[in-house]
């Protein structure tokens, strides 16, 4: 019996070894670029890195030739919200509120799932909604097993359960004159103990929480405090005994301060800041992650268009330059940095790469941000023993792209140069000469805005 479990396999380490060569390796952890590399994967995970010289491939071994690519991790989006009402899918996102039953939202959670993925990011961790029908928390659930049967393709998926008090930020990313249905924000820390234990209950991965106001809902300011320091205690208690992450969105030096008093995991969003608290973030080693492709001129034009009030236009562009300032500051305090889009309402799902062009742009070397989207990312969400970097033992999450993105981080932003994502030894896209396999067969614009229809 002893001898048999000595030679027992698991399942995603069985079958031959397979082979990947490329032009050159990113290698996030050390922050270099490895030239003629080899990856050698067994099932679902990588058992050799190294160069053409150091690693022998056997005669008859299945070889996937990646020449004249950059081979590179799959791709980590932090932070955002697939199940929202994106405007390469709805005309109207308060419409579509009303109009489109949670079952469909839940095939739109999908798709908008499948569009990241087809361009390199492998992993997304999807922080969770409120509709006109209650938390979605379930029905994101249920995405995400789906895709780890097996029974539909699609990134790997971490999701987050809303968890805030009444009239809170999350509240009100839906109409304040909304009729709330069934248990969806909850008041005093037993309360929301209670919230977070159904979340939980329901399978989530991550406890989601606000500490501050936004910037994406009407008639609310930034700066407004969400909860008292008991509250979010109890919340960022409740998750860690279960053995959760807790994420608190925070907009301001005191809510971040009463985030990091919490114990919080990861601080969401880079909006206001000052020096001191600056500071204490990057003492504590906790991540942030600072989604900017939601501040731009570009994202701000989509919700106009989607008929957004013109009070929450002007706000979101009178707290853009100071998103970007944060930003600066917190990189050159040195806080640790997850790449998180926050992508929801806008910009256009599968755009996901152009926040890494921003924080180039903002200070950043071209290997920091790959960090932040590859190994910080699997830092700051608790998975980088299997996800975020090419090495021996992690899951073959692998990207081939058509240039190098250490030289040009905006090669990263055209499908056509992301030749081939790979998942856990898996070929889920393969654009490569004589290949034509994408996760979406549609490409934007070719499928009908159901709101319209």
């Amino acid at each position: 019996m002893g001898e048999l479990y000595k030679k027992y396999i698991p399942p995603e380490q069985e079958g031959p070894v397979v082979y990947i060569k490329g032009a050159r390796l990113i290698d996030v952890v050390k922050a270099k670029v490895i030239e003629s590399p080899v990856i050698a994967i067994q099932g679902k995970r990588i058992v050799q890195v190294g160069t053409d010289k150091e690693i022998h491939i056997p005669e008859g071994a299945q070889v996937t030739d990646c020449s004249g690519l950059t081979l590179m991790p799959g791709m980590i989006d932090s932070h955002l919200h697939t199940m929202m009402f994106n405007c390469l899918t709805f005309h109207n996102y308060r419409v579509s509120q009303w109009e489109i039953t949670p079952e469909l939202q839940q095939m739109y959670g999908l798709f908008h799932a499948q569009l990241c993925f087809d361009m390199g990011f492998t992993t997304l961790r999807d922080l969770g909604l409120a509709s006109s029908r209650g938390l979605m928390t379930a029905h994101l659930c249920a995405v995400r097993d789906s895709i780890n049967a097996g029974v539909l393709e699609g990134p790997r998926m971490f999701i987050g359960g809303f968890t805030s008090i009444t009239g809170s930020h999350l509240d009100l990313i839906n109409p304040r004159a909304m009729q709330r249905y069934g248990f969806q924000t909850a008041d005093g820390p037993w309360e929301l103990r209670k919230l977070a234990r159904q979340n939980m209950l329901v399978g989530c991965d991550v406890v989601k929480t606000c500490a501050t106001g936004g910037g994406g809902t009407d008639k609310e300011e930034p700066d407004i405090r969400n909860m008292t320091q008991e509250e979010i205690d109890a919340i960022v208690d409740e998750a860690h005994a279960f053995h959760k992450i807790a994420a608190v969105h925070c907009f301001t030096p005191a809510g971040q301060k009463m985030a990091l008093n919490a114990g919080a995991d990861t601080i969401e969003h880079m909006v206001f800041s000052d020096q001191e608290t600056a500071d204490l973030i990057a003492d504590s080693n906790v991540y942030m992650t600072p989604t900017l492709l939601h501040r731009t001129d570009h994202a701000i034009e989509m919700r106009r268009m989607q008929g957004t009030s013109l009070f929450v236009i002007n706000k979101m562009k009178s707290i853009q330059s100071s998103c970007f300032d944060t930003f600066q500051r917190m990189h050159k305090t040195g806080v640790k940095i997850a790449m998180g889009t926050d992508m929801g309402f806008d910009p256009e799902m599968g755009t996901n790469a152009k926040e890494l062009s921003i924080y180039v742009d903002l200070g950043m070397s071209t290997m920091e941000a790959l960090q932040s989207a590859t190994i910080n990312g699997a830092n700051a969400i608790r998975a980088s023993k299997d996800l975020g970097s090419i090495e021996v033992g992690k899951y073959a999450d692998i990207l081939a792209i058509n240039g190098d993105p250490t030289k040009d981080i905006n090669c990263l932003q055209e499908k056509k140069n992301i030749q081939m994502v790979m998942k856990e030894g898996r070929i889920y896209a393969d654009r490569r000469e004589g290949k034509n396999k994408n996760v979406v067969s549609v490409n934007p614009g070719e499928w009908k805005k159901i709101d319209y229809l």
